[in-house]
């Protein structure tokens, strides 16, 4: 069969390479003019730093068969994510630990002393939450939510946290031990020579054919015999229905001599800074050695057409149209809308990675019988 993906990211690529070596002829088209999507990675030509150009992604699974995927074509090395916070004219640590909250609060608690003082000060009233805030309140109280959740959030997703539903903070943001490793994956690492690099591999094979800077028409999957396409699910119908609601990033891009903040990321936590959060390349390479820095500011908006998007919303009405969207897609032969965008979910790498092979092993194993696969592998609403 002859394939087409719609897209050189994470899906396309490992879609693509399986099915390739399953015996299938793979033709990709990308808009842009380089593989691997939003986690491209180029080196800066002023600084030599490896630079996440499209903002920091950080690998991090318990999946052992993608951690295993990814090393089969990139060197991951270690790497642990630790966030700091700029708030009221101090640093603290992120995700709010004990060193933290002793931090905040001016104290030296232990462990249950700090769960104890926490509920103290949170708002028991709340039974059932039901926005960010209330969820917030409940868990943490007034003074942590302020300091640490209410501006960041406001200006990351351009509403209040009133709006917002509580699902977005799913757990209890707070940890009573001093451990400040962001996730708390088994496998965590970065890829020694970038994302792009390891994406270029995953590509490298006779059965694949490649084109950048190259837009998809709807009208060209005719010429395949089944299209995976990992662009916007809107866009496949000509946003016939209207578009579906995301936020977007705009970097500011600055360099200094030496080391301009001490860590990858700092955020911003007030909404008197315009900016979420400014990343510092080079820490995301600690293996490297740079005199040099670049840093970039990031200001989260309401993505316009045109722009990249980066988080889909998926409040009240972004869900009601997107299931307008997915009956129509549904309803589609031979096209499988797969990744971020086509499902318009926010998936993490590893995520992304484990429904690509899944879909290419059932496309395979359906196509060996004669059957088609459905319009969808994954439940995105």
């Amino acid at each position: 069969m002859h394939l087409l993906m719609v897209g050189a990211g994470l899906s396309g690529a490992v879609i693509g390479r399986y099915l390739a070596e399953a015996g299938h002829r793979v033709t990709i088209v990308e808009s842009r003019s380089h593989v691997a999507g939003n986690c491209h990675t180029e080196r800066d030509a002023e600084t030599g730093v490896l630079v996440h150009v499209y903002g920091p992604h950080i690998f991090h699974t318990d999946d052992a068969e993608v951690w295993d995927y990814v090393n089969r074509y990139e060197t991951f090395l270690p790497y642990k994510n630790r966030v700091k916070t700029t708030s009221g004219g101090a640093v603290y640590s992120l995700p709010v630990n004990l060193h933290t909250i002793n931090q905040f609060y001016g104290k030296t608690m232990r462990p249950d002393e700090a769960r104890a003082f926490i509920e103290d000060q949170a708002d028991t009233s709340i039974s059932d939450p039901q926005t960010f805030e209330e969820q917030a309140l409940r868990f943490v109280g007034p003074d942590l939510y302020e300091a640490f959740f209410k501006g960041y959030t406001q200006k990351q997703w351009g509403c209040s946290p009133t709006e917002l539903p509580a699902s977005i903070l799913k757990r209890l943001p707070v940890r009573f031990n001093y451990d400040d490793n962001y996730f708390f994956h088994k496998f965590q690492g970065m890829p020694e020579n970038g994302y792009t690099a390891m994406i270029e591999r995953i590509l490298d094979h006779p059965a694949i054919t490649v084109h950048l800077d190259t837009l998809f028409d709807r009208s060209d999957a005719a010429a395949y015999d089944h299209v995976f396409y990992s662009g916007p699910l809107d866009g496949w119908f000509g946003y016939e229905l209207g578009y579906l609601g995301y936020r977007t990033l705009d970097f500011e891009r600055f360099t200094c001599d030496g080391d301009y903040q001490g860590c990858a990321v700092m955020n911003y936590g007030e909404v008197s800074v315009p900016y979420t959060r400014i990343t510092e390349h080079k820490h995301f390479a600690p293996w490297e050695s740079h005199e040099r820095s670049v840093c970039y500011r990031e200001f989260s908006r309401a993505c316009a057409p045109g722009d990249i998007p980066y988080y889909p919303i998926r409040m009240v009405a972004e869900k009601a149209l997107l299931g307008d969207y997915v009956a129509l897609a549904q309803a589609t032969q031979g096209v499988t809308f797969v990744g971020r965008l086509g499902t318009y979910r926010y998936l993490d790498m590893d995520v992304t990675i484990r429904e690509a092979l899944d879909t290419a092993r059932a496309f395979s194993e359906r196509a060996s019988q004669g059957a088609r696969l459905p319009a969808f592998v994954t439940a995105p609403l």
